[in-house]
């Protein structure tokens, strides 16, 4: 019974391997995204030499697509990190400071904060453009971003909480 439950346990903790090519696919698209954000500049250079108004609206794309792309990193090394196996560069000199130390709340936080400013530029953009939208179109935006704000607010007054609870029964 006992070789039951350690091949078990070992099929169980191996297992997370399955996570690797999850991650991976995450990689390659950051791939997409570089070639996107490539595709996205080229067509930003006509709109600046030509002087249109729309420049603005071209680089907040941009910006984006950075943001995403940073989300993407953090989850990729935190999430196999936490949940795969260690990554181990050594003292490599470009190594994240951050890297090893987040946790899954942590990256929950992250998450939510990369998603709100996603969303606020987002909600930018359709207010530079906002002869495109509808009135009623231009409330949803400001309802579902003020929904990712609270959501944020909530998940750091629940850490908080939730911290403080640990922290104080230690010291």
């Amino acid at each position: 019974m006992k070789s039951i439950e350690h091949f078990l346990e070992t099929l169980i903790f191996t297992s997370r391997w399955l996570l690797a090519p999850l991650y991976l696919g995450l990689v390659a698209a950051i791939v997409m995204l570089v070639w996107y954000f490539g595709i996205e500049f080229m067509h930003l250079i006509p709109m600046v030499t030509r002087g249109e108004g729309s420049v603005v609206v071209g680089v907040l794309s941009l910006v984006d697509l950075v943001l995403v792309a940073n989300l993407l990193i953090i989850i990729i090394f935190a999430g196999y990190e936490n949940f795969v196996s260690k990554i181990n560069v050594g003292n490599h000199e470009d190594r994240p400071d951050w890297m090893g130390h987040v946790d899954f709340a942590d990256l929950k936080m992250k998450l939510i904060g990369s998603i709100i400013a996603i969303s606020g530029i987002e909600l930018l953009k359709a207010f530079m453009a906002a002869g495109v939208y509808t009135n009623e179109q231009m409330a949803w935006k400001v309802g579902i971003h003020l929904t990712f704000v609270v959501t944020g607010v909530m998940f750091a007054v629940t850490d908080r909480l939730g911290g403080s609870k640990k922290h104080g029964a230690g010291g």
